[in-house]
């Protein structure tokens, strides 16, 4: 369960592959995938939380309220609240709840402008995890994550590389051998030219932060229309 799916991207995203790290020591795995890009919190705990009490799961993991707390005006202590009653609501079926920390999203611009609105957040989610004994991986302490590579073109969502660190770090804290490292550095960048790094962050307000900021300010979303892309359990593969 996540409001940060790829949403149909063309590449899997961290929930798929932490899956296929947990087939890997448990042939036979089901799993399903409710997570619909540009979901907030309400929507979560009122369409996804019921679709995966139903499927009575022994293990859930819930990535949630960053699209809240990215709108204006967005109050870090409600969004919290919604999420305890997830997780408190996932929790009572048995099951495990793996939580995850939102991004420090400083680097990004505009986005910087709500850090301390994340930061805030984050500090709840330690304490809903702590509360109802949740495991938690913490991706605002994954400085990797600050470098453009984790993200795709638009700034907003991972990419394909972000991804598979994400899942190369829950499937850490679950305990799941791996053989890579998620805290491997990338290859070192020529830095950019001023000029053309202000070129490159107009065209990119141009050609997604309007665009984003369009949809907030008419209440739609980019993952209006969509659906759960595995409703249901089912063995993967």
């Amino acid at each position: 369960m996540d409001d940060h799916a790829d949403g149909g991207s063309g590449y899997r995203g961290w929930a798929d592959r932490l899956a296929e790290h947990l087939a890997a020591g448990e042939p036979g795995l089901r799993y399903a995938n409710l997570a619909v890009r540009g979901r907030l919190i309400r929507q979560i705990l009122d369409e996804q939380v019921p679709r995966a009490e139903a499927l009575t799961p022994d293990l859930v993991s819930l990535c949630a309220g960053g699209n809240d707390i990215l709108r204006p005006g967005a109050d870090p202590d409600a969004v919290a609240a919604l999420l305890d009653a997830a997780t408190a609501r996932l929790r009572a079926t048995g099951a495990r709840v793996v939580l995850f920390t939102g991004f420090d999203i400083r680097q990004v611009p505009v986005m910087r402008l709500v850090h301390h609105k994340v930061a805030v957040y984050n500090l709840h989610i330690h304490d809903i995890a702590a509360r109802h004994d949740c495991t938690l991986v913490d991706l605002w302490a994954m400085g990797v994550l600050r470098d453009r590579r984790s993200w795709s073109q638009d700034r907003l969502h991972l990419s394909a590389e972000g991804h598979r660190r994400i899942a190369l770090r829950a499937a850490e804290v679950l305990g799941l051998p791996v053989e890579e490292d998620w805290r491997e550095p990338y290859p070192p960048l020529t830095p950019a030219v001023w000029a053309d790094a202000r070129r490159e962050d107009l065209r990119w307000a141009r050609q997604f932060l309007g665009p984003w900021i369009n949809r907030r300010l008419h209440g739609r979303s980019s993952g209006d229309g969509l659906d759960a892309k595995r409703p249901d359990l089912t063995p993967l593969g």
